[in-house]
């Protein structure tokens, strides 16, 4: 994915070009993809909290877009995005222990929003476990949600914090051309393998 100019827009303090260089993000699109995303939050959520299977994978992964972060060709954290009518909601973020304090969250949260604003969200939630309230709102321009008690699952208090979107520029309509819709999430700007296709074809209606 290409440098995301809106989401990381939204961040307190920009991303160095250290961080460019040495991170990167991608959505996941494969198995082996997706088992890297539950690697990651199997060594987080159940081994370091003592999250059970059950309350960590929930049923709502395989509806979901999960987001991973690497450093170099070693994937160190990842993050869900779930869609709803009105706004989308940003769940399971985890990164490795030896790459915590590094940008790595920064710069998956610069691309989750990228990807929310791009798909036309103006809105994104998240839960977010109180005691990380000051880690969170010095990541990113969040406020927590006035009139909304706390709750708690998985044996922590939760808060829900509400991130607000900037219009994208190039946000998806209705009237996009029907191959960027039909693209890879998060990858509408680059030829897929439909557009082949239609090269394919194009080729044998002129051969006859």
């Amino acid at each position: 994915m290409g440098f995301p100019t809106v989401g990381a827009s939204i961040l307190v303090k920009p991303l160095s070009e250290d961080t460019l260089s040495r991170f990167s993000v991608s959505v996941a699109r494969t198995l082996d993809d997706f088992q890297r995303a539950t690697a990651l939050r199997a060594a987080t959520y159940m081994a370091e909290q003592k999250c059970p299977f059950e309350e960590e994978f929930d049923g709502n992964d395989l509806s979901a877009t999960h987001l991973i972060g690497w450093d170099g060709k070693e994937p160190v954290g990842t993050l869900r995005i779930r869609w709803f009518a009105g706004f989308a909601k940003i769940e399971r973020v985890c990164v490795l222990p030896s790459r915590r304090g590094s940008s790595i969250i920064k710069l998956m949260m610069a691309h989750c929003f990228e990807i929310g604003a791009r798909k036309g969200y103006s809105t994104m939630l998240a839960h977010i476990q109180t005691r990380l309230l000051p880690l969170w709102s010095n990541t990113f321009e969040c406020c927590v949600r006035r009139g909304r008690a706390e709750f708690s699952f998985s044996d922590f208090d939760y808060s829900e914090i509400e991130i607000p979107l900037p219009p994208h520029p190039s946000a998806i309509t209705l009237d996009e051309d029907p191959y960027l819709l039909i693209r890879p999430e998060g990858a509408w700007d680059e030829s897929g393998i439909l557009d082949q296709s239609a090269k394919r074809t194009q080729s044998r209606d002129e051969a006859a």
